[in-house]
C-alpha cells in the first residue's frame, strides 16, 4: 500500500505547506501551522459520497398504475403465489428430482401461452427434442411456447434483448446455467449467483416474470448459496413421495403474499391434476372407525386440511429395548408426549414399541396435532377406537393441560363441511360449528387436559 503524505494546514488562513514551519509563508502568522492525518489511500479510492448519478425518490403512497398478476391457469398455483404471478417478478421452485417440476412449470406455461402471452422456456438439462416429447405426453404441444436448449446467459439475453421481452421466461434449471464472465463450472457457488442476479436484473429491468428451477440437496435444502433465496422474490417448494400420487405446493417465501399457502396436485398420466378438496387424499375410506387413529384438521395459510393419524403399540417381553418410528411428525415432540401421558396419566409405554404415522405421506408442523396424536396413542393402547366422525386439535402442554390452537372454527367448519359430526379440543374454543350449507351441526367438546382424554377414550368418564 502507497505511503500517505503528510501536510500542515494553517489554522489562521488555511494554507497547506507540505513541511512543518514556526511562520505560515501566507499569512505570516506564528505557530499556526497543525499537521492534517489526510484520508488513507485505500479510503480515496473507495470513497462512494460523491461521483456517482442521482436517483429520484418515488412517494410510497404516489398514485401509480401497480402491477397485474397473471394467471398461471392452475388455480392451486396461483393460490400458493398468493393470487397469480406478479409481472418482473423472480420464482425459485425447488424440489426431489422426479417430482415433477419440470411438468408442472411446463404445464403452466403452456396455459399462459394459449392465453395469448409470449412465453418463453429454455432447458438446460433437456434437449428440445425431449420437451417437446414431454408436451406431447401432457397434451399441450400445440402451445405457442418459444422453446430451446441452451445454457449461455450471455445468450439468452442477448437473443431476448433483440425483440420485446416475454411474459414468462422458464429457466429449467438455474444450476445448469453459467456466465463467461465468472470462472468456474456451472452449478458451483459464482456461477449460480452471478447468472441468477443477471436473470433476476433482466426481470426487474424488463417486467418479465422469471421462474428458475433449482435443485435440492440430499436433505432436501436447495442447492448452491444461501443468498439465492434471498434474491428472489418467491420460493416454492415442490413436496411429496414419489410413491404417492399427491404433490404439494408449498410457498416458503413470497414478498407479494402469504407463505403459508400450499396447492395441491395429484400426478396423473396426463400430468398434473388440482385437487380442489385435499382432505379427501388424506383420510381413508373405512367404514367403521378403527383402534389407534384419530383425525385432525390441519392448517395450511387459510386452507384447513383433513388428516388422518395412525398410531400402532406393541407390547413386548420385559427387557427388550421399544423402538420409536414415527412417519410425518416430530420424533421429539413424539417423545415428549408420551413423558407426559406416562408422567400426568399413568400410561405405561415404556415396555411397548411406539409408531406413529401420518397418512398418505402428509408431514406435520403445526402444534395443535397434539391432541390428535395423543387421542391415537390412547386409542391404540387400549385396543378401543375413538368416537366415529370425530376431529381432534389441541397443543398438549408439560403439565397435561390442552392449550387453545388458532383458527378453531375454520377447523370446525371444514370438519362439519366433511361429514364428522364430533369435534374435540380447548375449552376456550366455540361449543359448536355450522358449515357453509347449514345443513348440519357439529358437536363440540371441550377436553380439559390429558386425564379427561383418558377417561373418554377409556369409557369410564
Amino acid at each position: 500500500m502507497a505511503k500517505t503524505k503528510r501536510r500542515y494546514v494553517c489554522a489562521n488562513c488555511g494554507a497547506v505547506s507540505p513541511r512543518w514551519q514556526g511562520q505560515c509563508g501566507e499569512c505570516g502568522e506564528w505557530n499556526t501551522l497543525t499537521e492534517d492525518a489526510p484520508a488513507t489511500v485505500f479510503s480515496q479510492k473507495h470513497d462512494l459520497s460523491s461521483g456517482g448519478r442521482g436517483i429520484e425518490f418515488i412517494a410510497l403512497n404516489k398514485p401509480t398504475e401497480l402491477p397485474v398478476r397473471k394467471s398461471t391457469g392452475l388455480a392451486e398455483f396461483d393460490r400458493a403465489l398468493g393470487g397469480g404471478i406478479v409481472p418482473g417478478s423472480a420464482v425459485l421452485m425447488g424440489g426431489d428430482p422426479g417430482i415433477g417440476k419440470s411438468t408442472l412449470l411446463l404445464q403452466t406455461a403452456a396455459t399462459i401461452a394459449r392465453g395469448g402471452n409470449d412465453v418463453v422456456y429454455v432447458s438446460g438439462e433437456e434437449a428440445a427434442g425431449q420437451v417437446r416429447l414431454r408436451a406431447k405426453r401432457l397434451g399441450v404441444a400445440d402451445a405457442p411456447i418459444r422453446l430451446a436448449s441452451n445454457t449461455s446467459v450471455r445468450d439468452i439475453l442477448t437473443t431476448l434483448g433483440q425483440g420485446e421481452p416475454p411474459a414468462l421466461l422458464v429457466i429449467d434449471s438455474i444450476q445448469t446455467m453459467h456466465s463467461d464472465t465468472i470462472e468456474g463450472a456451472p452449478g458451483t457457488v459464482s456461477q449460480v449467483r452471478g447468472c441468477a442476479l443477471e436473470l433476476i436484473r433482466y426481470a426487474k429491468a424488463s417486467g418479465c416474470a422469471v421462474m428458475l428451477v433449482g435443485h435440492v440437496t440430499k436433505d432436501g435444502n436447495i442447492a448452491g448459496p444461501r443468498v439465492l433465496e434471498h434474491m428472489v422474490d418467491v420460493v416454492m417448494s415442490f413436496e411429496g413421495e414419489r410413491s404417492h400420487q399427491y404433490r404439494i405446493l408449498r410457498a416458503l417465501k413470497n414478498r407479494f403474499g402469504a407463505v403459508d399457502e400450499i396447492g395441491v396436485f395429484s400426478m396423473e398420466t396426463g400430468g398434473l391434476e388440482e385437487v380442489s378438496n385435499p382432505s379427501m387424499l388424506f383420510l381413508s375410506g373405512r367404514d367403521h372407525p378403527l383402534a389407534g387413529s384419530s383425525v385432525f384438521p390441519a392448517l395450511e395459510g387459510t386452507r384447513p386440511v383433513l388428516v388422518e393419524i395412525q398410531a400402532l403399540i406393541v407390547k413386548l417381553q420385559s427387557g427388550a429395548t421399544p423402538r420409536r418410528a414415527v412417519v410425518g411428525w416430530d420424533n421429539g415432540r413424539l417423545a415428549m408426549l408420551l413423558a407426559v401421558l406416562e408422567s400426568r396419566c399413568g400410561l405405561n409405554f415404556s415396555s411397548a414399541e411406539v409408531y406413529l404415522n401420518i397418512a398418505g405421506g402428509y408431514r406435520l408442523s403445526d402444534p395443535a396435532a397434539d391432541l390428535a396424536v395423543a387421542a391415537a396413542l390412547v386409542s391404540a393402547l387400549a385396543d378401543k377406537p375413538l368416537p366415529d366422525k370425530s376431529a381432534w386439535f389441541g397443543e398438549v402442554s408439560l403439565a397435561g393441560e390442552i392449550r387453545p390452537v388458532a383458527h378453531s372454527d375454520l377447523r370446525l367448519r371444514e370438519s362439519a363441511k366433511l361429514g364428522f359430526t364430533r369435534g374435540y379440543g380447548p375449552s376456550s374454543s366455540r361449543g359448536s360449528s355450522d358449515d357453509k350449507t347449514g345443513s348440519s351441526t357439529l358437536n363440540y367438546c371441550s377436553v380439559n387436559g390429558l386425564s379427561n382424554l383418558v377417561d373418554q377414550v377409556m369409557g369410564s368418564e
